[in-house]
């Protein structure tokens, strides 16, 4: 548990649990605090809280060597970084535009085509409800326009901001 007056450390806990956090464990337990006293010891400042359950995230580095004329060690962590597709389009359909007008024209008509009178089982309507899928995907791509994504794509944005 943690050295502290129990209210301090049951806060603590408290609001580690709030953001779902828990206490890291050192890759390499050494002391984090180093005294410039001859008569006391080190000691193992060890406050680090992390990501639940986290198997990348769950245990961090103890730097004794790098403490330099401070007297606490510095601790880190290895955070992963992935390659992620930033996308910068996307199809869109400007409201009350001519697209949203052919694009609910062109669903309604298909959708009264359907024959839906007779659906016997869970496969006949599970058929249905992908060929009402296909619709609207189809109608989307075809009136759709490709939009480039910037800070002014957003609904909010007028030209009235620049």
């Amino acid at each position: 548990m943690f050295p502290f007056h129990s209210s301090v450390s049951d806060n603590l806990i408290i609001t580690a649990d709030l953001f779902n956090l828990s206490l890291s464990t050192s890759i390499n337990p050494c002391p984090t605090r180093y005294s410039d006293s001859a008569g006391e010891a080190n000691l193992v400042i060890n406050l680090m809280f992390l990501q639940c359950g986290s198997y990348k995230l769950d245990r961090h580095t103890i730097h004794p060597g790098n403490r330099l004329s401070s007297d606490y060690a510095p601790l880190s962590i290895d955070i992963p970084i992935i390659d992620e597709v930033i996308q910068s389009s996307k199809l869109m359909i400007h409201p009350k535009s001519d697209q949203e007008s052919a694009f609910v024209e062109e669903v309604i008509s298909s959708f009264k085509s359907l024959d839906t009178s007779i659906i016997n089982d869970s496969n006949e309507l599970e058929s249905i409800i992908n060929q009402y899928g296909a619709i609207i995907d189809q109608a989307w791509k075809k009136n759709a326009k490709k939009s480039r994504i910037s800070k002014h794509s957003k609904q909010w944005w007028m030209d009235d901001c620049s």
